[in-house]
């Protein structure tokens, strides 16, 4: 079985996954679809890819079998949830949705329809996330105590030429949106080692004191002064989580976890990776171990090629990665995020093509998302203790 996929936003994010959809072995179509249609234009053209739509009412219309939301933030939710009912499969970018209600709506679509749904989380397949997994699962952690999860951004770092790309003359307005409505990198990472979500949450906020002002104009849409957040959360398991949503930050930049058991440790930081027991005789330096730096281009010879970015996240793949479940069409395509493009692309597919619920899946976008939204709401009220809905899980 093949299926036939259209892809909804052609921006710049959306040119890491055009060549991967057409590339997979179980996609006999592409189609691309943009408002903008000189952008359209020019990306069928570099791609090659001859079938185009104008919007995605008419995609949801045409005879494709899924649709790949790749589109700006405030607009995955109800897009999403429009292309579900339209009876289409859908991928969607991060973050799933911005509020409580849109992502309420998200779980019951995929719920009635049936349909398969996944979010593009990339953080699932970085190296430290698939290290801790195993461990996890082999006990060697003991029981979780405490994790810690961050993506430190500022927006020095090319996120104001994002905005101007996505929102054209409305970019400073909607320049501030809440940094917990973007929780999705750094909860999933905890979320997918131990299985454990948040049940209660308190957030705090640093008010953003940049000169641009652009966080407490009064046309901000999102009503926000917060630049920075940080949320204490209670996990279903009994441990406790940080988790850190930083964009005006004194820092190169990085999306990472430490996770403390008690038998043993994950431990990251800027100087390294570490693992370590509680009896000191095993501090193993993973460094190099998870270090993204390329991706195999000859099946036959293993050569390696460079694939990276000035800022780091656009790297290829690591020693723990299971590169060989992957599809050999993908030898040498890009990939990105620490290795995740290429493993989200296969796992949707593969998904959409057996019917088996793929990881990232709409639950757990909702574990992912929600505490960071309440935990905004718990930032604007001082910080007070707050519980988190859970949406529920089909295995619970």
């Amino acid at each position: 079985m093949a299926i036939r996929v259209g892809i909804c936003g052609v921006g710049a994010f959306a040119r890491n996954f055009i060549p991967l959809f057409k590339a997979h072995p179980e996609v006999e179509n592409v189609v691309l679809c943009d408002l903008d249609q000189e952008k359209l234009s020019a990306r069928c053209a570099e791609f090659g890819i001859e079938d185009r739509c104008p919007s995605l009412d008419e995609l949801c219309d045409l005879d494709v079998d899924a649709i790949a939301i790749i589109t700006q933030h405030h607009l995955h939710g109800p897009q999403a949830v429009q292309a579900l009912r339209a009876g289409k499969h859908v991928y969607s970018a991060v973050p799933s949705a911005v509020s409580l209600p849109e992502i309420t709506e998200l779980v019951r679509a995929v719920e009635e329809t049936g349909l398969i749904y996944m979010i593009g989380e990339t953080s699932y397949y970085y190296p430290c996330a698939i290290y801790c997994r195993e461990r996890y699962r082999q006990g060697d952690f003991g029981h979780i105590v405490y994790g810690e999860g961050q993506y430190y951004h500022d927006y020095v770092h090319g996120m104001y030429d994002v905005m101007k790309w996505r929102h054209g003359d409305r970019w400073e307005q909607y320049f501030g949106m809440p940094p917990m409505f973007y929780p999705t990198h750094s909860t999933s990472m905890i979320v997918s080692v131990t299985g454990a979500y948040a049940t209660h949450v308190c957030g705090m906020g640093f008010v953003d004191r940049h000169p641009d002002n652009l966080y407490a104009r009064e046309d901000n849409v999102w009503k926000n002064p917060f630049s920075n957040e940080t949320m204490l959360c209670r996990m279903s398991d009994g441990s406790m989580a940080r988790i850190s949503e930083f964009r005006r930050i004194g820092h190169p930049g990085t999306v990472g976890m430490s996770l403390y058991g008690t038998e043993a440790s994950y431990e990251e930081g800027v100087a390294g990776k570490t693992w370590v027991t509680k009896d000191r005789a095993t501090c193993l330096d993973l460094s190099e171990k998870l270090r993204c730096t390329s991706i195999p281009v000859s099946a036959d010879t293993g050569q390696m090629a460079k694939v990276t970015s000035s800022d780091g996240t656009h790297q290829g793949v690591s020693a723990v990665h299971p590169v060989d479940r992957l599809p050999g069409e993908f030898v040498g395509l890009p990939n990105g995020h620490n290795g995740s493009h290429q493993f989200l692309v296969h796992d949707f597919v593969t998904a959409c093509v057996t019917g088996e619920r793929p990881p990232n899946n709409v639950w757990d976008a909702a574990r992912y998302l929600i505490p960071g939204l309440v935990a905004h709401e718990s930032a604007m009220q001082g910080g007070v203790l707050m519980e988190v809905p859970d949406l529920g899980y089909p295995d619970d």
